[in-house]
């Protein structure tokens, strides 16, 4: 049913531990909360300039600062990579399933044909799958790492070989979306790729969120054809000055990142303990199968634990994803975890 939206948005929800939506559960570093404090009556009337953010970007990512392209949020990025790279007909876009549910409908909003691969049986990336839906028409190919659900790095050869395959006007856009917590980015291959596109948050390692904070990062002739599909001062004042001063932070981005690996493994260990299927990952969240998903997702929010249940998406029937944050958050899960009946359970 077509309810209006352009990707289905989740209900609020309202007490409990948030652990579907893979926020930092620690929230934002404190000197975020003192730098938009400071932001006086006139830089709140006047329009935004982003100078000084995008040179802090440009710096956390070491690349020329007019390689960056500041963006309300990720998801606005991919809506500008979409409207500005694909032509209005005769264009596919491909998907690379499982995939973030922006992908698909952001494309199909520009005008493509929208072609998705399936999943391997075991969610794995698959180049050769991939290879073999590209055509002539391909002017877009939308790819995840890590990727969301899985958490699953994608190689960079085999990134480089798709944008190969897609040299003569097709472009490679990569969301790097949970890249922070493992380090591994695609960014250095930018400058001899020139039809490669990473994209990044600032929501999840940094606890940006609410801020709406998001980048871009191409050459210069990519990031041209990007600005003029977006809306000037799309970036409000506050998320230029919280960007700053959460990339200055490094300690408290340093600790998030620790208190992330440090969950993650708690529960790999619980799911080997319950009997439960997870996917190593290398993001801040592992999906589980536990079978029930709907039911399990219901029985967690009884206790106080919302977690996502993804078992809609292609090759993840029965499975719920858990953010992993705060440890105590993650022992809080687990223990309710293990309140509940899953039928996954060998």
């Amino acid at each position: 049913m077509n309810t209006g939206y352009l990707y289905e948005p989740l209900p609020d929800i309202e007490g409990g531990r948030r652990l579907h939506l893979n926020e930092n559960t620690g929230g934002c570093s404190p000197a975020v909360v003192r730098a938009v404090r400071r932001l006086s009556r006139q830089d709140i009337s006047a329009y935004p300039a982003y100078a000084h953010a995008t040179e802090a970007c440009a710096r956390a990512f070491g690349v020329p600062a007019d390689w960056i392209l500041l963006t309300n949020g990720l998801d606005e990025g991919i809506m500008t990579v979409a409207l500005a790279l694909l032509p209005r007909a005769g264009s596919d876009a491909v998907v690379v399933e499982p995939a973030y549910g922006m992908f698909g409908p952001s494309a199909r909003l520009a005008g493509a044909r929208v072609i998705s691969t399936p999943p391997a049986p075991d969610l794995r990336f698959s180049l050769d799958a991939v290879r073999t839906v590209l055509t002539p028409a391909t002017r877009l190919l939308f790819v995840a790492s890590p990727n969301n659900p899985t958490g699953e790095i994608v190689p960079g050869d085999a990134i480089a070989r798709l944008a190969a395959d897609l040299s003569d006007g097709g472009v490679v856009f990569v969301d790097e979306a949970y890249a922070d917590f493992e380090g591994r980015t695609l960014i250095g291959e930018i400058a001899r790729t020139p039809n490669l596109v990473v994209g990044r948050t600032f929501a999840k390692a940094y606890g940006l969120a609410g801020m709406r904070i998001g980048c871009l990062v191409a050459q210069p002739a990519i990031i041209r054809r990007l600005r003029g599909a977006i809306a000037p001062f799309s970036v409000n004042a506050f998320a230029a000055a919280a960007l700053e001063a959460a990339l200055a932070d490094r300690g408290y981005f340093d600790w998030y990142v620790g208190q992330v690996r440090t969950s993650r493994q708690l529960l790999y260990d619980a799911c080997a303990r319950l009997g439960l299927r997870c996917w190593p990952s290398a993001a801040n969240f592992v999906l589980v199968r536990v079978g029930d998903a709907p039911g399990v997702r219901r029985a967690l929010a009884a206790r106080g634990v919302h977690v996502r249940d993804r078992s809609a998406a292609p090759g993840c029937e029965g499975c719920i994803r858990i953010t992993a944050g705060l440890v105590d958050d993650t022992i809080a899960a687990i223990a309710a975890l293990e309140e509940v009946p899953c039928a996954a359970r060998r």
